[in-house]
């Protein structure tokens, strides 16, 4: 673990070394009907707020459609914010043209959930590697070709990879090549998307010890957006749960999974598949499917699907709450 796991800080709290603070992030995106008229709002992130700071892993966690990749997109300027602040070592980023945010993006990188989808496929890995290099620097070419090499040594593949294409590598080997890209700009902060995805488990391990070593020896901040529970409770300092685009639990990785708050929390961990031995929360199973993103029920969103529902939670949305130490979760009957 990086020492980011011995703060104790709230969500939201600013320290000195605060690398990203995200304020009351949103990301709207228009309903329409068959003639182009905007019927509604699909709130794929809303009021999403929380900071990271130098050198922990953050992990988001939740089921497909929560918003973690579209978190991940407009964080690095790939989707522009409907609202919300995006505040990247010092600088507010949120809004800016691409043009106005390359420089201050040129240390958040993002890496892909598909590899092979950020490499041209005809352009060999030497040229895939100068690119960033090209656009984002005026080094010369031997300049550029050294740190491609010492690069592509340092994620553990051999030099004689730059002259092959990316069909004619193997999927792990695309994800080092997709990391190697963007370690060639230098980055304080990288945005993982689902970065074990569709490998084999002994390719994960790899890959995993590989983020690790690459994290100390670049000193490097990530954050690990994955469904992967297992995974992210080895590797994440802290995490924070998001169901329907709001974080509905935030807190130290341990402390989450010993003690989950919020019944979306307690089903997903209840869900994770155990050979022998206790399951970590056997509360109850998660049922149903997420109700319609454009149209959310009143309240809390997930009284749909929630056992512990009550009237109230069809009033009022609960906000997070700070009752415990290390840990939030929006939920009104959370012990």
């Amino acid at each position: 673990m990086s020492t980011a796991a011995a703060h104790a800080v709230t969500r939201t709290e600013v320290t000195e070394d605060t690398i990203l603070d995200v304020r009351s992030l949103k990301k709207y995106f228009a309903i329409r009907n068959a003639w182009g008229h905007r019927t509604g709002w699909l709130k794929a992130l809303d009021d999403v707020s929380f900071t990271v700071h130098k050198g922990e892993i953050l992990g988001i966690v939740g089921e497909s459609g929560c918003g973690k990749s579209t978190l991940g997109k407009t964080l690095m300027g790939i989707h522009q914010p409907s609202a919300g602040e995006i505040i990247f070592e010092g600088n507010d980023v949120a809004g800016l043209s691409p043009d106005a945010a390359r420089d201050l993006r040129r240390h958040l990188q993002y890496s892909y959930q598909d590899p092979g989808a950020s490499l041209d496929p005809r352009w060999k890995i030497r040229r895939s590697l100068h690119e960033p290099l090209v656009i984002h620097s005026r080094i010369g070419f031997d300049e550029r070709e050294q740190r491609v090499r010492d690069i592509l040594r340092a994620v553990g593949l051999p030099e004689g990879h730059l002259d092959l294409y990316p069909h004619e590598i193997s999927g792990g080997q695309q994800r080092r090549v997709g990391l190697a890209r963007i370690l060639t700009l230098q980055p304080s902060l990288v945005i993982l998307d689902e970065p074990t995805s569709g490998l084999d488990v002994s390719v994960q391990a790899t890959i995993l010890n590989l983020f690790l070593d690459l994290q100390k020896q670049f000193n490097l901040t990530y954050l690990f957006i994955s469904h992967d529970l297992s995974v992210v409770r080895m590797i994440c300092d802290r995490i924070a749960v998001m169901y329907l685009g709001k974080v509905v639990e935030f807190g130290e990785t341990e402390t989450v999974f010993g003690h989950p708050r919020h019944p979306y929390t307690q089903s997903l961990l209840a869900a994770i598949p155990q050979i022998g031995g206790r399951r970590i929360t056997d509360t109850f199973l998660l049922e149903g499917e997420p109700p319609n993103p454009g149209d959310l029920p009143s309240g809390c969103r997930f009284r749909t699907r929630c056992p512990v529902a009550r009237p109230r939670c069809a009033e009022t949305e609960p906000a997070l709450r700070a009752d415990w130490p290390n840990q939030e979760a929006a939920c009104f009957f959370a012990e």
